[in-house]
């Protein structure tokens, strides 16, 4: 397998109204085009200012399409469950077109429980709801009649089909996602067994990668996407005083981790949230146990839970591409690697 490529997941969680936020999250993801990042990730969260501050994915994509030019622009994630499935295809096709076919698709079946009766569905009949849309999202993109009809979409979906990924915490929704030649999307951390709270991240993760694969057609390439949270500081003495307040703060947005997490040590409040923080050396000793990260074809970081302000996340992108990217020969793109539109199809 070829080096992982760099990424880069903006979460909007800046201290600032929601306009600076979104301000903010456009010139992180053009930094990151600016020092090779293959790609930039935004989360939908609806509601919640303290989840993310970002309802609208698709239309901050488009502005953020319109000043970038190389950097591909994923959405990580869509919760397709409560969303009308023709009209997001219909969006994210338009939304490809007008970004040269930089265009990322995240989709997943969760998110946060309280939101789904607000748009009509049942967050216990998310999975169910979630393939019943992804089959019309694909009969759309792919000219199929949607819903029983003889309509078909237009602009088509091209390869969007191709660029289709599913985030899961499970085996199960890793061989979901292979059986369909799906990309695989793995989160930052996730909850540990109530039986076994000392499981890694890492061992949890690789059956999952596991069963994506084995469940794989063979003519399709496996896309696996490792996400993770890393801020890095020149400074030891800044990173650990960011990383201290951001997680100590942030636990109990966490809900499956023990509020007493709260006053723990913070190396171990950060093995508990799968942080690595600190200098360029001390985030490659720590990355360096990550086993998932070699098996990966992307590697995606965001300074959440972390949080610093803006400028040092800046800082922070600069460094990741800059000093430890090269430690571990991730890929970064260069100027004559910017997609070209896709003209597959109508």
């Amino acid at each position: 397998m070829t080096a992982p490529a760099l990424g880069f997941f903006t979460r909007l969680l800046e201290d600032a109204p929601a306009a600076d936020r979104y301000r903010y999250a456009l010139a992180q993801i053009q930094q990151a085009e600016r020092h090779g990042y293959r790609s930039a990730w935004v989360a939908q969260h609806h509601f919640h200012e303290l989840e993310g501050g970002l309802p609208s994915p698709l239309v901050f994509l488009a502005y953020a399409a319109a000043r970038t030019t190389r950097i591909r622009l994923g959405t990580g994630v869509i919760t397709l469950p409560m969303e009308e499935p023709v009209r997001v295809a219909e969006d994210l096709a338009v939304l490809d077109r007008l970004a040269d076919g930089r265009l990322e698709v995240g989709l997943a079946s969760g998110g946060t429980p309280g939101s789904f009766a607000t748009f009509g569905h049942r967050f216990e009949s998310r999975h169910g709801t979630y393939f019943r849309h992804l089959r019309t999202l694909l009969d759309a993109w792919e000219g199929r009649g949607i819903a029983g009809t003889e309509n078909r979409l237009y602009p088509s979906g091209g390869t969007l089909p191709q660029r289709l990924w599913h985030a899961t915490f499970s085996a199960d929704g890793g061989r979901q996602a292979g059986r369909r030649g799906l990309g695989l999307m793995l989160s930052r951390t996730q909850p540990r067994p109530d039986d076994r709270p000392e499981t890694t991240l890492a061992e949890l993760q690789h059956p999952i990668v596991d069963a994506y694969l084995a469940a794989l057609p063979r003519h399709v390439a496996p896309r696996i996407m490792a996400s993770r949270t890393l801020f890095v500081s020149e400074d030891r003495a800044e990173a650990e005083a960011y990383a201290e307040h951001g997680l100590r703060r942030g636990v109990d947005r966490l809900r499956y981790l023990d509020p007493r997490f709260a006053s723990a040590p913070l190396e171990d409040l950060a093995a508990a949230t799968d942080t690595h923080a600190g200098t360029p050396d001390d985030v490659i000793a720590s990355l360096e146990s990550d086993t998932v990260l070699p098996r990966a074809t992307d590697v995606v970081f965001q300074v959440h839970s972390v949080d610093p302000p803006h400028e040092a996340t800046l800082r922070s992108i600069a460094l990741i591409a800059d000093r430890v990217a090269p430690h571990f020969g991730w890929r970064v793109a260069t100027a004559g690697d910017r997609p070209a539109a896709d003209r597959t199809a109508a």
